[in-house]
């Protein structure tokens, strides 16, 4: 069940448990957290266990629920039978609307097909509200509990198998056999790179076909490559802007082709760009901390920007974690800087950023004490978090389109992956330094510290995001599941100054790289926040836009950013170039 469809009762943050069946849900709820770190380290099927447990424990809500499931077990029977008899009528469980694994005709026109695409329909369905409706489980294990039985769920499909997927057993009729074949060879070559393809690698390469916007780096660090773009206008806003991108993937998202790239879109519309590309972290650098990447990172790009362009402040963006990390910077430059008018950033955008982490979207499922503990001795082993780790969780949150379909097309169809440079870019991963991510795992997802005033010291200041005055300008995606867009609209409640907030259509990456098009592809709601919004009172009240928010922003940015002034030179004297973008930081692997 989509959480969107959960019943009313069970989404909110706890469910107490029934009264005279206490006793009992807290013997099995202790027996089974006894043995949780010890045999379901990343809480896999303790979450399961526990909802079990519940049902076993309040017997009249099992009956209930178990004479309803019979009741539509035969209603499903007779449908069933009706349509093997040659009856036609619609179906009685209905796929969800973005599920295309049933997409085919052959599904609903043949009354075997539809029949076992409906029982396995029904199984998928009833098991999932079973465990959303658990008496007297907490609304996170609820979510635990739903999330890993839909992964197993999607993994038994009809689809994924030869012999219960017509469509693959067709294909192979009709290519007498080299379907299978291709298929064959499909599989091994994911065997040999390690995990599922998504698009094929040799597709594509960093400087070549992705990250071609000409620039220099003009600085480099033992953390950063701070890259400086050609300006492609004679004249040039005054105020530069500083992108600080996510080290949990390259920064070239915003760089892909030239008809994607944000970079090359702001640089037409007349504005002066740095992007930070960060280093691929090594065991050396496991002792690297979050504080680092604040001060060597971000505070260095924006220092490195203002004395290149001789600019007294600049524009901050921020992407992601990178977004946090900008929120972090922000609430520190606050501290330190009794004037506002000393703050070297005049004014920031937020793409996609969590800084309220209580409700973190999916990704929650994997994050609490016994995991977050689990993660970082392994980490402390290593000296690092791999990347490829990090990809595979979140592919496993959208399992049916990031790893199903590519088996399926794949391994059964014999179908290439088609080249895709978003897709090569998620999977040209980096890596985390151990000391950096377990605070950023502790800190804000577990303790959620970020929001609570002076609750962390930050390079040595007590920082509160409620210091933060500067202009703020935020874009969310309305289909992100790594950072929920009602849980990112959060920071309106926290910073000062005027707040423009802007959700998009579509989801984490394509809500974000959503270049203009004709006829438009996409959809934004835009308006102003205020700290006594909610998300969906701002959501009703909000303007709704066909295209992209792109041209929105670049009308905010104009008469913040300042009037146009002749295009200086990349580099100088005191910041040489470095090297040619997209440096050679984003080409470590």
């Amino acid at each position: 069940m989509n959480p969107k469809e959960m019943p009313a009762n069970v989404r909110g943050e706890k469910a107490e448990p029934a009264h005279e069946h206490d006793a009992v849900w807290r013997m099995w709820q202790g027996i089974f957290e006894k043995q949780r770190s010890q045999v379901d380290p990343i809480g896999m099927f303790a979450p399961i266990m526990h909802a079990h447990a519940a049902w076993l424990a309040h017997p009249l809500e099992l009956a209930e629920r178990m004479t309803r499931t019979t009741q539509e077990l035969i209603a499903l029977q007779v449908h069933a039978a009706r349509r093997l008899a040659g009856g036609s009528e619609p179906d009685v469980v209905l796929p969800n609307a973005d599920d295309q694994r049933f997409a085919d005709p052959v599904w609903t026109d043949s009354a075997g097909w539809d029949v076992l695409k409906e029982w396995y329909l029904f199984y998928t369905r009833n098991i999932q509200d079973a465990l959303f409706e658990a008496p007297g489980l907490a609304h996170k294990e609820r979510r635990r509990a739903a999330f890993w039985w839909r992964k197993w769920l999607n993994m038994v499909a009809p689809t994924n198998f030869f012999l219960t997927n017509p469509v693959a057993v067709r294909k192979a009729i009709e290519s007498s056999g080299q379907s299978l074949q291709k298929g064959i060879e499909e599989m091994l070559a994911d065997l040999q790179s390690g995990g599922v393809r998504m698009t094929s690698p040799e597709d594509f390469e960093v400087g070549v076909n992705l990250a071609t916007t000409p620039g220099e780096v003009v600085f480099r660090n033992h953390l950063i490559e701070l890259i400086r773009y050609t300006p492609v206008t004679a004249k040039v806003h005054e105020t530069p802007i500083v992108i600080v991108t996510p080290w949990i993937n390259k920064f070239y998202v915003l760089d892909l082709t030239p008809k994607k790239s944000m970079v090359q879109y702001l640089l037409k519309q007349g504005f002066s760009v740095f992007i930070v590309s960060w280093k691929n972290p090594t065991a050396e650098m496991a002792g690297v901390t979050f504080d680092d990447y604040l001060t060597d990172g971000v505070d260095a790009a924006v220092n490195v920007a203002r004395a290149t362009t001789g600019a007294k402040r600049v524009h901050a963006v921020g992407y992601c974690i990178g977004g946090t990390l900008l929120s972090t910077y922000m609430a520190w430059l606050n501290k330190r800087h009794a004037r506002e008018e000393d703050v070297p950033v005049a004014h920031w955008t937020l793409f996609t950023t969590l800084t309220d982490f209580q409700s973190p979207g999916d990704i929650e499922v994997f994050l609490d004490e016994a995991s977050v503990n689990w993660i970082c001795d392994n980490m402390k082993k290593k000296g690092f978090l791999d990347g490829k780790e990090m990809a595979s969780t979140f592919r496993l949150m959208r399992s049916n389109s990031l790893i199903w379909h590519y088996v399926v097309h794949g391994w059964l169809y014999g179908e290439k992956p088609p080249p895709f440079d978003v897709l090569f870019w998620n999977m040209d991963t980096t890596r985390m330094p151990a000391a950096m991510h377990e605070y950023y795992l502790r800190e804000m997802y577990l303790k959620n510290h970020l929001i609570e005033p002076d609750a962390l010291t930050i390079a040595g200041e007590p920082i509160s995001l409620k210091r933060i005055r500067q202009p703020l300008y935020a874009v969310s995606a309305e289909d992100d599941h790594v950072a929920p867009w009602r849980q990112t609209f959060r920071i309106n409640q926290w910073v000062q100054g005027p707040k423009r907030y802007v959700l998009s259509s579509s989801g984490h990456i394509l809500g974000i790289v959503n270049p203009p098009a004709n006829p438009p592809k996409r959809k934004y709601w835009v308006g102003p926040a205020h700290r006594r919004n909610t998300a969906d009172g701002w959501h009703a009240d909000a303007e709704l836009h066909d295209g992209t928010w792109w041209e929105d922003w670049v009308a905010w940015l104009r008469p913040q950013c300042g009037p146009l002034i002749d295009a200086p030179p990349v580099s100088s004297k005191a910041y040489p170039k470095l090297a040619d973008a997209p440096g050679t930081y984003v080409l470590e692997t």
